[in-house]
């Protein structure tokens, strides 16, 4: 009677266990939200780009509330946008903060800021 409880006992325990470890599932390595769906946009013209910036000042905040990184080309994309709207200043931050998230992009992220300077 008592080796059948604490194997029922254990067996509940276990199964608790597998349950909330199947439960959690992995996370995805980037904050998305939209992301490749403004890319597109960007290129089929369905949206304004002050819509477009809208939308993805938007993700940035939800990424930082859900202390989630952005994917690479995130801020350069965000920094194109800016200089179609002529906010150069931006331009400028938003590649600096690409160029120093993913610093494999630090040869292109230069190009494109001698391209703005000049």
């Amino acid at each position: 009677m008592i080796v059948s409880r604490r194997w029922t006992t254990v067996s509940a325990i276990l199964l608790l266990g597998l349950l909330a470890g199947c439960a959690a599932g992995p996370q995805p390595l980037y904050y998305w939200d939209g992301y490749q769906q403004q890319v597109y946009q960007r290129f089929d013209g369905t949206s304004s780009t002050e819509e477009q910036i809208a939308a993805l000042e938007a993700s940035v905040q939800q990424a930082r509330a859900a202390d989630r990184a952005l994917p690479p080309g995130f801020h350069a994309h965000l920094g194109m946008l800016y200089a179609d709207a002529g906010k150069l200043d931006q331009v400028r931050q938003e590649f600096e903060t690409e160029k120093a998230l993913y610093p494999e992009s630090a040869t292109y992220m230069d190009f494109l800021m001698r391209k703005f300077d000049q």
